[in-house]
């Protein structure tokens, strides 16, 4: 006969196996999931638009956000980490990236949302390069798992211009 010791090791052993075993099945099955999330986002107003003393310009925007992002949730979801970014090109790089918004969503029902707000974080360029600047709002997203690997992707909404004049 076998010692306590020895079926022990054997049941933790069968379990962890069908533990890795389900965890695989459920990081593959969301492959499956072919998500359709949309987005659309309005600048209702630019509070102010001015040039700090240390000549970087700076912006402040209202903004009406609204979001179906139900469709990126499966059972195997734990929560989605959304972020809304303001792109745009500068003579110095070809991509700038200013997060403007966040959010932790931790279920489906919370997935389709409406929010009023203002830039949660600054909106600052390193210099005087953002008068009459057409610019980007992107929809970034980052799916967290219960297991398996994390995805990103993201929504382009384009045609947004800054003022001409600081105000």
């Amino acid at each position: 006969m076998h010692s306590f010791g020895y079926r022990a090791n054997a049941l933790l052993t069968f379990a962890v196996t069908i533990l890795a075993l389900m965890c695989a099945m459920a990081s593959f099955s969301d492959n499956l999931n072919h998500p359709s999330p949309s987005s659309s986002v309005q600048v209702l107003n630019v509070n102010w638009f001015q040039k700090q003393p240390n000549g970087n310009d700076e912006v402040s925007l209202t903004l009406n956000i609204s979001a179906d992002l139900q469709s990126l949730f499966t059972w195997n979801t734990k929560q989605v980490f959304v972020f809304l970014a303001a792109e745009y090109e500068t003579p110095k790089n070809s991509l700038n990236q200013i997060s403007l918004w966040d959010g932790i969503i931790a279920s489906k029902e919370h997935a389709k949302f409406w929010t009023h707000t203002s830039n949660k974080y600054r909106f600052i360029d390193q210099g005087s390069n953002l008068r009459g600047k057409e610019f980007n709002l992107t929809l970034h997203w980052h799916v967290m798992p219960k297991t398996g690997k994390m995805f990103a992707d993201k929504l382009v909404m384009s045609g947004y211009r800054l003022p001409k004049e600081y105000r």
